[in-house]
């Protein structure tokens, strides 16, 4: 039995175990504040009225959050015309994702998270002592609940995911 537990410690501790406290369809988003790769301060109350991808990455410049990040900005245009802004967020500091921007030209704002404070929030941190944030996803809607909440992001598949689930969003006519 120790030996099962000293697992699931190891598992939880490299990010292996499900995300924790995942907020679901319907669930109000917390309110947040944090620094963007400028260092301008970037908040949910900015965003208020406005549909937003909130998405979390591990770490800059890792090749499955470049993976990420360049499908993002490759499906950035389909972003814009449904109306929805680009977020992403990780643990790394906003120098590191100036360069990350600057070297992809990502033409989305990169976030730092640097408590953790939101990413235990919505399940991307069990602890604020973990080291890189879980890859998930929240879509958020104008009235700041969660409209879809993405658990087992596939870097390569995400951005069409979501502006799949856009499409299925809108009015039939």
């Amino acid at each position: 039995m120790k030996i099962l537990a000293t697992l699931l410690a190891l598992f939880a501790s490299a990010g292996l175990a499900g995300a924790a406290g995942m907020l679901k369809a319907g669930d109000a988003f917390p309110a947040w504040q944090m620094v963007d790769q400028t260092g301008a301060k970037v908040s949910s109350a900015d965003l208020a009225g406005k549909t937003y991808l909130l998405y979390y990455y591990p770490k800059a410049m890792t090749p499955g959050c470049t993976k990420e990040g360049c499908a993002l900005r490759d499906n950035f245009s389909g972003f814009q015309k449904a109306g929805v802004e680009v977020l992403g967020v990780s643990f790394d500091a906003p120098k590191d994702n100036a360069e990350f921007v600057a070297k992809y030209n990502f033409p989305f704002r990169l976030l730092s998270d640097t408590d953790r404070s939101l990413a235990v929030a919505v399940g991307a941190a069990d602890s604020p002592s973990r080291l890189m944030a879980r890859r998930i996803s929240y879509l958020v809607g104008p009235d700041g609940k969660v409209l879809e909440a993405y658990a087992d992001v596939d870097p390569s598949k995400h951005a069409a995911q979501v502006l799949a689930d856009i499409e299925k969003r809108k009015p039939t006519k």
